[in-house]
């Protein structure tokens, strides 16, 4: 099986520019948002002002999440919701990737998905075969679901047992709200069934994946030189910069704090107080 560090590269839609711009602002921008450019439902003082004025610069901005509970579209309609004109086109999540990539790369192959009704639509649209028989499944695709019930863990369990592939739509144990409350995310399904099973995961689609990084990069149409990542966490947004030649700039707004950083082997180009910070 496919190691998730030893996953090839993901190439999605057209290849980056290769102008190769040597600018000291960047020619593009990848935003996480829960943590970085809001919390809950209140958006992050200066994050619609920020995104304004990279844009009044023909900046390119793309907005990048692990959260798999909501298609882009929702998104999209969020943002435009909290003063941040956005479209659909303008964002990258985990079910999108996790939809491209099974269809791409496991066509035909049977998926027990473990997500809510947002995923199991992308993965439907893009011709995935879903399955609840664990005797069938093929895949396994652990996601954040926040009505998961004890026969769906049960089945899991007993598809991996089975030898079927695990996979998993981001890695985040924890989602952050408004307020510094945290709940529960996909990193806690995936630990519990790597536990009860004994397996480890096989393939991560969301961030730090190059899956989710070359789908986003080909959205935007740069190279990876060319762009910032943004974010609140280092083991997706600043672990994916890291892996894939980002620059990076932590914000302190999310999960992380600044203590965190010393004796992290993870080290951001740039650590500011809060997206309001970048120019």
């Amino acid at each position: 099986m496919e190691n998730a560090r030893d996953q090839r590269k993901w190439r999605y839609g057209n290849k980056p520019d290769e102008k190769g711009e040597d600018v000291k602002s960047y020619a593009g921008y990848l935003f996480d948002l829960d943590g970085t450019i809001y919390l809950g439902e209140e958006l992050i003082p200066g994050a619609a002002e920020t995104v304004a004025r990279l844009r009044a610069r023909s900046a390119r901005v793309q907005f990048l999440s692990n959260k798999p509970i909501a298609r882009r579209e929702s998104y999209a309609e969020k943002l435009s919701k909290l003063g941040i004109a956005t479209e659909a086109g303008d964002v990258v999540n985990s079910p999108l990737a996790s939809a491209r990539y099974l269809a791409a790369e496991h066509p035909g192959a049977s998926v027990l998905s473990m997500g809510e009704a947002a995923l199991n639509e992308e993965l439907t649209e893009a011709g995935v075969r879903l399955t609840e028989d664990h005797e069938e499944a093929e895949i396994v695709l652990a996601s954040w679901d926040r009505t998961i019930s004890w026969p769906q863990l049960d089945a899991a369990h007993q598809a991996l047992r089975r030898g079927a592939l695990f996979c998993a739509t981001n890695p985040d144990t924890v989602c952050p709200l408004e307020g510094g409350k945290t709940v529960p995310d996909t990193g806690a399904i995936i630990a519990y069934l790597e536990a009860s099973t004994g397996r480890k995961l096989d393939i991560m689609i969301g961030k730090p994946s190059p899956i989710i990084t070359e789908m986003a990069l080909a959205e935007i149409g740069l190279s990876a030189e060319q762009c910032l990542m943004v974010g609140d966490r280092l083991d997706t947004d600043m672990e994916m910069g890291q892996e894939s030649g980002l620059d990076t700039a932590l914000v302190l707004t999310g999960v992380t704090a600044r203590d965190e950083l010393e004796g992290s082997s993870i080290e951001p180009t740039w650590v500011l107080e809060s997206v309001a910070g970048i120019e």
